[in-house]
Formats: C-alpha cells, structure tokens, sequence
C-alpha cells in the first residue's frame, strides 16, 4: 500500500508540474505570435496610411501652386489622376472672400460616386458651414498635416458612411492662409483593406507550421481613442469600456484584454498605429487559443490514471506473491 501510494504521488506531482509548464509555454507562445501578428499588421496598415498621406501631399502641393484663381484650383482637383480608389475624395475649403467672387464659402471637392465614376461638386454653403467644422477649426492652426476624428456623414445617397480626413493647411506665397484641404476615406475602405491583411497572413505557411491544432482563427480591428470601433468586420463591432485599455490607448501603449465579442469569448492584442490616434487590435477566441492546453490536460490526465492502474495492478501482484 505504500509503494502504490508514493508512486501515485509521483504521478499526481509529475503530471501537475508538465501541465504547469505546458501552460505556461503555451501561454508565452500565444503571446507571442499574436502580439507580434498584431504589431505586423499594425504597421502594414500604418504603409497604408502613410501612403495616402504622401499622395495626398502632392495633390495639395499642387493646390498650393495654383492659387491664381478659382478656375485654377478647380482644375487642380479635377485631374483624374490624383484620385485613387483608396481616397474617396479631395477638397479645398477656402477661408471666407478669399477669392472674393466666390463669397464666404468656396470648398471645390471631387469625390468617387461609385467604384469608378467621379465628380467635382461645390459643397461650401450655408447648410455646409465648413468653417464651424472642426477639422477646419483645428487645421487653421495646425502645423503639420493630421487625421480628424472620424465622422459619419449622411445625406441619403452613396456617400454615407463613416469617414476621416487627413488635412492640411495651404498658405499662399505671401505666407496668408488660403485654404484647408482634405483627403477622405472610408472606414468601409479600410476594413476591406484590414481583411486583405487578415488574410494574407492567415494563409502564410511561415507563420503557421506549428498550429498544434489550433485553427489560428483572428481577425483585425480599428479602435478609436475613445474606445468606439470604426473599422471591424460584420458583426463584429464592440465599444471598449474597459479602463485599463482606454488610458493605454490614450497613452499609445500595448496590452491584452478578455472580453466578448460576437457573442464568443475572445482575447483582443492592441497596440497603436504609428502617426494615428487609433489602435488596432488583433481579436482570437479563446476557445482555439485552449486547444493545446485542453489537449495536453487530457492527454496527461490519461496517462496520470493509467500509470495509477498500472501501479495498482503490480502491487497487487506483489501483494499476492508474498502472501503466496
């Protein structure tokens, strides 16, 4: 009885330590991959941006160069060339009586109606006072170039939708403002664009040899600084509450956080975008992240209870040889 009780205790001990360690390199496995995923993504989405920041630059550049006349601004804009299928429009909005023709308001924007075709509309008004807006508020006194807070616009046709701008100041030669200019996007844009990332990695064999059965099921997702969500697949969306997460955003630091999210228990891996006052997040369920645990814990269980059997069934045989 003796033996058979210490072996069980070497067993208990042995088997409850390599599943301490499993656990514990799976967990810094984990870590790794998707922390390490989501500072990948982070900056291929921050290429991204810095892309349109750099197209965007010329084109206002250009608008710089030719502020002659409103004719000349207009034309400007109104090159095809300069319109990507990542922008969804560029615009000029001009401090009031600049060109005193044109009145208080003068904003020439050119925007996609669809995925091809594309049109040059004033839309400087009353009813669009760009002036009490405050990406123009702000860029008036900006420095250098910035993105504004997403905004949602709605006037019952295509160009609804939630939207930044990257915008900056125009002066003319005499050093005088002339203008505020603007690059839109869409976060409708960028989530396809987060989706191509996804997968691009999701499908690459260098970062997936060791699944250890695990499906490595992610997804990837645009946080504001607020916490609202402003670019996540269907379904998908959340608002960020907690504390912690909200003051390292704010903060542009990394982390992690458990929380629910379609219904599925997930863990999140942010961290900022470099140049943007978002975060993205790399979203995995927890369930997919467990399996090897969960695995391992049943596979040691087993063994744990047949090496226990084994055990009893020797000292049994033991026992009955002495007695015999």
């Amino acid at each position: 009885m003796f033996l058979l009780l210490t072996v069980t205790a070497v067993i208990i001990v042995s088997v409850g330590a390599s599943f301490w360690a499993f656990t514990h390199v799976m967990g810094a496995e984990t870590y790794v991959r998707y922390a390490g995923l989501q500072k990948i993504i982070s900056e291929k989405t921050a290429k991204t941006i810095l892309g349109i920041e750099t197209n965007a630059k010329h084109v206002f550049d250009e608008v710089g160069r030719n502020l002659d006349s409103p004719e000349a601004v207009i034309a400007t804009l109104d090159r095809k060339t300069s319109l990507g299928p990542e922008v969804r429009g560029y615009f000029a909005a001009f401090v009031p009586e600049y060109f005193p023709e044109k009145g208080r308001w003068f904003e020439p924007y050119v925007h996609h109606v669809d995925s091809s075709e594309f049109v040059l509309d004033m839309v400087g008004s009353a009813r669009h006072d760009y002036t009490m807006s405050d990406w123009y508020i702000r860029g008036k006194d900006a420095k250098e170039g910035f993105w504004c807070d997403p905004y949602e616009y709605i006037d019952g046709t295509s160009m609804n939708g939630l939207y930044s701008s990257y915008i900056e100041p125009i002066f003319d030669g005499n050093g005088k403002l002339a203008c505020v200019c603007g690059a839109d996007i869409t976060f409708e844009w960028l989530t396809k664009e987060l989706q191509k990332i996804d997968e691009l990695f999701r499908n690459d064999e260098s970062l997936n040899r060791f699944r250890l059965m695990r499906d490595l099921d992610f997804f990837s997702m645009v946080i504001d600084k607020d916490g609202s969500c402003i670019a996540y697949p269907d379904g998908k969306k959340l608002t960020i509450k907690d504390e912690g997460m909200l003051k390292d955003m704010q903060q542009k630091k990394s982390g992690t956080l458990d929380m629910t999210v379609g219904g599925i228990a997930s863990t999140l891996y942010y961290g900022p975008i470099d140049g943007m006052n978002w975060s993205l997040a790399v979203v995995t369920p927890k369930d997919d992240v467990q399996k090897p645990t969960l695995t391992m814990g049943l596979v040691l269980l087993v063994i744990a209870v047949l090496g226990i059997i084994i055990t009893w069934i020797i000292c049994r045989r033991i026992s009955y040889a002495k007695e015999n």
